[in-house]
């Protein structure tokens, strides 16, 4: 879709944010609705374009962009949000704060891996940034689901696909789930420690609910 001229994103739709690294994995594609609002955080762009959508927004310093593919979007009216290479955000933060600045809300990114284990863990982290709490946000790292939850959520799998809640930032407390094996209840989950590592579902769906805190629900095999 182009951005509608009021700049707010359809309350029906969410943001989908292709972000660099390495290649999207297609079967993603089947999950991305038509006419969703499509955010390329610099070589995102290609991943998007590559897989047959039309980029509404680019955002970022562009210098893992091929200058053509630049200007091949811009002359097809995609918007550009250019950066400076000094700056203080990554090209995805900054693809996400477009993408809230729009009235999405609900945000999904696809990749962002990359093969860097610094890129990795920041923009997991990310995820449960603060001022994303009133925005669903999830990533898809390559097969890889991780959700952000900041009160409750729902989450879907298959009996015995692994599931891992892990906190962001300060602990989480009150963290109660159903539909897992092994059933937290009112439990507080720490940085550093491994209680909500490696449970699994019994069921096609579990429901996580917290207190305080941030959790991240990372999927090994999202795909179902």
């Amino acid at each position: 879709m182009v951005v509608p001229s009021s700049g707010q994103v359809p309350q029906e739709l969410g943001a989908f944010i292709f972000s660099g690294g390495e290649p999207v994995n297609p079967e993603i594609v089947a999950l991305i609705p038509k006419n969703s609002l499509i955010i390329g955080a610099d070589s995102g762009v290609k991943h998007a374009l590559d897989l047959g959508f039309t980029v509404a927004i680019a955002v970022g310093d562009f210098d893992s962009l091929a200058p053509e593919i630049l200007a091949q979007i811009t002359a097809a009216g995609t918007k550009i949000e250019m950066h400076p290479p000094d700056k203080d955000a990554t090209d995805l933060e900054l693809a996400l704060d477009t993408a809230v600045r729009h009235g999405a809300k609900s945000i999904t990114i696809i990749g962002g891996h990359g093969g860097r284990l610094d890129h990795f863990l920041a923009n997991a982290q990310l995820l449960g940034a603060k001022k994303f709490a009133a925005t669903k946000i999830e990533a898809w790292f390559d097969t890889t689901r991780v959700t952000a939850i900041h009160d409750q959520a729902q989450v879907t799998g298959y009996p015995g696909a692994i599931i891992s809640l892990i906190t962001v930032g300060s602990p989480a407390t009150g963290v109660t789930t159903t539909g897992l094996r092994f059933a937290l209840k009112d439990a507080e989950i720490v940085a550093g420690a491994t209680l909500g590592v490696s449970n699994e579902f019994i069921s096609s769906r579990a429901t996580v609910v917290i207190k305080t805190g941030t959790i991240l629900a990372v999927q090994p095999d999202g795909l179902i």
